[in-house]
Formats: structure tokens, C-alpha cells, sequence
């Protein structure tokens, strides 16, 4: 009889200690959420920087000739009159 006395509380605590612990808003989904959270910040600042990034070029391209000149020469091979351009085959 004093077994059960203990037992049934035992019992009671085991169940709501699993339940906190392993449950749908127990301890290590809350963990788990959290370790989300930070990835997708990081994830967030990572984007940001790179937006941040892409709107200087842009306003670069917007206002700057000569950096607007040397994306069209590298990319475009476009030259000036009168330059000469000397192109060597790749080293194997």
C-alpha cells in the first residue's frame, strides 16, 4: 500500500516530465526552433549584405563612366578608337 503511494506520484511526475522534456513545446523542440532562428538570421544578414552590395553597384552603373566602361571591356571586349587589343591563348 505505501508502494502505491509512491508509485502513482512517481508515475504522475514521469509523465509530465516527459512531456516537457519531449513533447510538441517541450525543451528540445524549443531548442531546435531556436537553432532555426539563428540560421535564418544568419541566413537574413547574409542577404542583406549581398542586397546592400547590389544597390552600390547599381548606383555605380547609374553615375560612375568609368567603372560603366570597364564592365563594358571586360565584358563586352568593347575598345576605344584607335586601341589595339592583343589576345593570347590560354596557357594548358
Amino acid at each position: 500500500m505505501k508502494k502505491r503511494m509512491y508509485l502513482i506520484p512517481a508515475a504522475f511526475i514521469l509523465i509530465f516530465l516527459s512531456f516537457t522534456i519531449f513533447g510538441e513545446r517541450g525543451l528540445l523542440r524549443i531548442y531546435h526552433l531556436d537553432r532555426e532562428k539563428e540560421e535564418i538570421q544568419q541566413r537574413a544578414a547574409m542577404l542583406k549584405a549581398e542586397n546592400d552590395k547590389l544597390k552600390q553597384e547599381i548606383e555605380a552603373l547609374k553615375t560612375d563612366r568609368r567603372y560603366l566602361e570597364s564592365i563594358a571591356r571586360k565584358d563586352f571586349g568593347l575598345v576605344r578608337k584607335n586601341e589595339v587589343i592583343y589576345q593570347f591563348p590560354a596557357k594548358k
